[in-house]
């Protein structure tokens, strides 16, 4: 087995400043109760201190009865862990995992720590298991996978499979309701374990650094597309969940790009990730502030499908407010059904980095920072996105998937004003005409999305759902993002 080093290493330097005092309440609450017309620069001195009674601020994660975790445990239930072990068994809270709880994380725990504190690879989990081997299994260049191929490659599909549901059991971490789970210190976080969040009601998870899991067990889909890889594990995942805050945490593919990983039918990186932050299946009420989504493909998806409206109709109602989105090369975030307010976040990406390159439509590419999906109704505000490159363009901003409605107010394109409606605008229209034609050449009925017009009214606004100021320039969102965001900027102290 092998080792990993207890600390998270980054593909990029970290861009937060940490603060020395002990500062409190949430950057989510101090940007709310800011003036509209305040200077380019928000510091904390003064800040209350953290407390576990804090409760979501703002966004949709305080509507209702608010989201305040596990704030009333009793000192039975406040449990300090290190381990993957004792985080496992801290959710079960005593046998009553329903209870509030508090969570606190110390250091740095391994998703694939096994029970004597070896760290598991893919050959513990599946003993001559080879992706190589494997993928030569598909004949007429991954098109058609046949047991027959090779005398292995049955071998290779019961190996993958044993492999992904042993990884399965040992990676999968699930929070349950009234829980708070906090990290104590800078090294604070988990690396390669599946964090998940099902059929849970009140949760918040505060100043942690979580490194997306590595699927060596991914699976070649021929009929996806052109052939696709399709990776397991999210990094943090919300299913038929509500009333969810995240704030003050680091999400990313950390140590494992996927420019990494080995090469494919079409010379390729293999896909080795899923989703960075997924909310699915009706998840609703949920407030992401103050956090870092970097160095990602597929990195937040709300709503899993055009035709689940009887899951996600009328939910996934979330806030991403103050997060910085840099090299997310698509879904930051995509949107299904949602009512999605997205306010002074930073987004940043570049045509030519090494590893997230970001390509745009318009450049033949599949980037995007917004993706507005079927039936989705973003509220868009005073975000700032700076994209740089060869024929970087503003189409980056915002892309259709099926969607006609988004409204953006004051948005930023590297430094100057954007008109993000018109980009969503004709993105919606160059998708709207391209399904017509392949309706009329293929004597199928136009989609329904496709008999609808674009509009800017997405029937309904933040402002009447809950209270919340803004940052209205774009040094300001870059300062009060790149300084305050992400975990260690906020300090955690143990106990009631």
């Amino acid at each position: 087995m092998t080792s990993t080093p207890s600390q998270i290493p980054s593909t990029k330097p970290f861009r937060f400043a940490a603060v020395s005092a002990i500062v409190g309440i949430t950057l989510a609450a101090t940007l709310a109760t800011a003036s509209a017309g305040q200077a380019d620069s928000v510091n904390l001195h003064g800040s209350p201190t953290v407390s576990v009674h804090d409760s979501a601020p703002t966004g949709w994660a305080s509507v209702g009865p608010g989201t305040n975790g596990g704030s009333d445990a009793p000192p039975e239930n406040i449990h300090v862990v290190s381990t993957l072990a004792e985080l496992k068994a801290a959710t079960l809270n005593n046998g009553d995992p329903k209870a509030p709880k508090i969570i606190y994380v110390r250091g740095t725990i391994n998703g694939n720590e096994a029970a004597d504190g070896t760290v598991m690879g893919e050959q513990d989990y599946a003993p001559g298991y080879d992706i190589q081997k494997y993928m030569s299994c598909f004949l007429d260049n991954g098109k058609t996978w046949s047991d027959q191929a090779f005398p292995y490659c049955k071998q290779m599909r019961q190996l993958r499979q044993q492999g992904s549901n042993a990884m399965k059991r040992q990676i999968e971490v699930n929070l349950p309701s009234n829980t708070t789970l906090l990290g104590l210190d800078d090294a604070a976080g988990l690396v390669g374990a599946n964090v998940i969040m099902h059929v849970a009601s009140n949760v918040v998870i505060r100043n942690l650094s979580i490194e997306s899991p590595v699927d060596w067990f991914t699976t070649w889909s021929p009929d996806d597309g052109d052939g696709a890889w399709n990776a397991r594990f999210d990094c943090l995942s919300a299913v038929t969940s509500d009333h969810l805050w995240i704030d003050h945490v680091l999400l990313t593919d950390g140590r494992y790009p996927d420019s990494e990983a080995p090469k494919d039918f079409k010379n390729e990186p293999v896909i080795r990730h899923d989703g960075l932050l997924d909310l699915k299946d009706g998840t609703d009420f949920v407030t992401i502030s103050n956090s870092q989504l970097r160095d990602h493909d597929k990195t937040s998806l709300l709503g899993s499908g055009d035709e689940h409206v009887d899951k996600d109709g009328g939910k996934l109602r979330v806030s991403f407010i103050s997060n910085l989105f840099e090299n997310t090369q698509q879904r930051g975030p995509r949107v299904r059904f949602g009512q999605v307010h997205v306010l002074n976040n930073y987004f940043v990406g570049s045509t030519d980095d090494p590893d997230y390159p970001m390509i745009s439509e318009a450049q033949g590419g599949t980037s995007y920072f917004l993706g507005a999906g079927y039936d989705s109704r973003i509220f868009s505000e005073y975000n700032a996105f700076d994209y740089n490159g060869a024929d970087a363009d503003k189409s980056i901003t915002v892309s259709s998937y099926n969607g006609n409605m988004f409204s953006d107010t004051g948005s930023w394109f590297n430094g100057e004003s954007v008109n993000m409606n018109a980009v969503a605008e004709d993105s919606f229209a160059q998708r709207k005409a391209a399904a017509i034609a392949a309706a009329a050449e293929s004597g199928t009925p136009v989609p329904d999305w496709a008999n609808r017009n674009f509009t800017s009214d997405v029937g309904w606004s933040p402002s009447e759902v809950y209270g919340y100021q803004t940052l209205k320039s774009p040094a300001a969102v870059r300062n009060a993002v790149l300084n305050f965001s992400g975990p260690g900027v906020i300090k955690v102290r143990e106990g009631k």
